[in-house]
């Protein structure tokens, strides 16, 4: 996938798009980049995936920080994994926030990137205030040599509404199941290994301090997890938690450390990836250390059971 920054030199061609934020790119992000690329196909032009650089909400209110599902780079990586020839990353400021969906049309989708068809994700609004919906794309194409197409609705039978925010909902109650079927891939954390407090190495579980790659990336609710961690493309099985270790007496300071089991290379300052796939318990806090072990090692168990 060819990868377009505000301030690259990029000579246009006639092409089909579609236009939004895609956090998370999740299942309804995926049908309709189907959609889109079926569409391509079909008319013979490149696939375009207009996205921004910027959360749009953070541009117009500056009290804002986003919660991202997937920072820009873990979003090209997805969108580019599923077969998109270009996708263009906007440079959405506050003159661009004033824009209308009719000068927006014209002024930056046609003129500057040549786009011949626009598929509109259903229920999407863009523009100033986004004020406009689908009847009024469609006219303004029509005036422009643009055609404007509305994208089939996606549900499923047990989740009848997929939403970045419904993901958020259920990372913030821990749900991890749900967010996965809703994104239809594990959620991550990459992050680089740092020095901690070596406490786990005692207890005979030694832990992987991770530093986030990305400080607005959403963490899921405190507990520990079932994890598949990815150190140098190779796969290992673990065991995540995320929280403030009240055993350890850790004050108000959260952190993320995964012990990564059958595991025993030094691997600070190297980044890694961690996957999650199951919530095994809350976070809490133990007699000991002796009783913080003794459920580790369940953990353990149950973490080699499931994968």
């Amino acid at each position: 996938m060819k990868v377009i920054y505000p301030h690259d030199t990029y000579c246009p061609e006639p092409c089909v798009g579609t236009v939004g934020y895609f956090d998370g790119v999740h299942a309804g992000h995926r049908y309709l980049i189907n959609q889109l690329r079926s569409i391509a196909l079909l008319e013979q032009k490149p696939s375009v995936v207009f996205t921004f650089q910027q959360h749009p909400r953070a541009v117009i209110q500056s009290d804002f920080t986003p919660r991202l599902l997937t920072p820009l780079d873990e979003k090209l990586e997805l969108l580019a994994s599923l077969g998109v020839d270009v996708c263009v990353v906007l440079n959405f400021d506050i003159e661009m926030s004033k824009l209308s969906a009719a000068d927006f049309l014209r002024h930056v989708l046609s003129t500057k990137f040549m786009l011949k068809t626009l598929l509109v994700g259903h229920n999407h609004r863009f523009g100033h205030n986004r004020q406009e919906g689908f009847v009024a794309y469609k006219q303004y194409g029509l005036e422009i040599g643009m055609k404007v197409v509305l994208s089939q609705e996606f549900h499923t039978d047990t989740d009848l509404h997929i939403s970045s925010t419904a993901i958020r909902q259920a990372l913030d109650a821990g749900d991890i199941q749900r967010a996965n079927r809703l994104l239809s891939y594990p959620y991550s954390l990459t992050g680089r290994v740092i020095e901690g407090f070596k406490v786990g190495r005692t207890i005979g579980f030694p832990t992987a301090n991770i530093s986030p790659q990305d400080t607005n990336k959403l963490l899921p609710a405190h507990g520990v997890y079932v994890v598949q961690v990815t150190i140098q493309s190779i796969v290992y099985k673990g065991m995540l938690n995320i929280g403030k270790r009240p055993t350890l007496e850790n004050g108000t300071n959260s952190s993320i450390e995964v012990h990564i089991i059958d595991f025993n290379s030094d691997i600070y300052g190297q980044e890694i990836k961690t996957e999650l796939i199951e919530r095994i318990r809350n976070e809490r806090k133990f007699e000991s250390l002796e009783a913080l072990s003794t459920q580790l090692e369940e953990d353990k168990k149950f973490t080699i059971r499931h994968l």
